[in-house]
């Protein structure tokens, strides 16, 4: 199954995590149940915040963007500038200034050729839509929370990803990237409720990792189905009408730029 990390308290200081992340999980269980019912607002909880790319949305840099330069992802990695990319996703250069800069020597290239193949390569991960319509229907609060930068907008244009859940957290609105503390605290922050009462879906270890380090329960996304199965004993409704298919979700294979 897949790994889950919880932390039991609100805390803003680096934890030590267990060996054994399902024991936390059985013996900290009525910490979430006793903060959803100490809220007096009428806010469906727990909050989903999910990360996007490998999560929601299959992302295109590790395989069609060296295609596109006709490179190898080695030599990619070689010869790509190593902070233009982390520079957008936080908001500090726009794509004109993204051109200049992304490979080291300053050549040109294809900007909107680049922005074209991604645009191709966006897809769902095999399961995740019907997951995310399965907690849309029962009423979840689901946003993004993400590290990209201002060309979610065409994973949105392609995908409508806002049917199921709200761009709020993305770091080129924030100037922030996970897995930055501060980027978590701003989440629960804007959100207006416990740590506790939020659970976070990444596929990278180290940013679930600081989410449990701040008080909000992490899940290692490894595939849909295994997601699924972690979401349930937290008391996640994944039901359809009551009742989901075997073949409803299917597990599918799940370095920043």
């Amino acid at each position: 199954m897949a790994q889950l990390m919880r932390a039991p308290t609100i805390c803003f200081t680096p934890k030590l995590f267990p060996k054994h992340p399902r024991n936390r999980m059985a013996l900290n269980a009525n910490n979430m149940t006793a903060s959803l019912n100490n809220n007096t607002n009428n806010r469906k909880l727990p909050i989903l915040l999910f990360d996007i790319m490998d999560t929601i949305v299959r992302d295109p840099f590790y395989h069609d963007i060296p295609a596109f330069f006709r490179m190898s992802f080695k030599e990619l990695i070689e010869c790509k500038h190593p902070t233009a990319w982390i520079e957008f996703e936080n908001g500090v250069i726009n794509e004109e200034e993204l051109a200049g800069k992304f490979f080291k020597d300053g050549r040109a290239f294809d900007l909107e050729g680049l922005k074209n193949c991604m645009r191709r390569g966006y897809s769902y991960i095999d399961g995740i839509e019907q997951l995310l319509q399965a907690l849309k229907q029962n009423n979840y609060e689901m946003h993004a929370f993400t590290n990209y930068p201002i060309w979610y907008k065409i994973i949105e244009d392609k995908l409508n990803i806002s049917n199921y859940l709200s761009w709020t957290f993305c770091s080129c609105m924030y100037g922030k990237r996970k897995p930055d503390p501060d980027f978590y605290l701003a989440v629960v922050e804007h959100l207006k409720v416990d740590p506790v009462s939020c659970i976070f879906i990444d596929d990278r270890i180290k940013n679930v990792e600081a989410a449990v380090g701040v008080g909000i329960t992490g899940l290692h996304f490894k595939n849909p189905d295994l997601l699924r199965q972690d979401l349930e004993p937290l008391g996640v409704d994944i039901s359809i009408d009551g009742h989901v298919s075997e073949n409803q979700l299917k597990p599918a294979e799940g370095q920043t730029w």
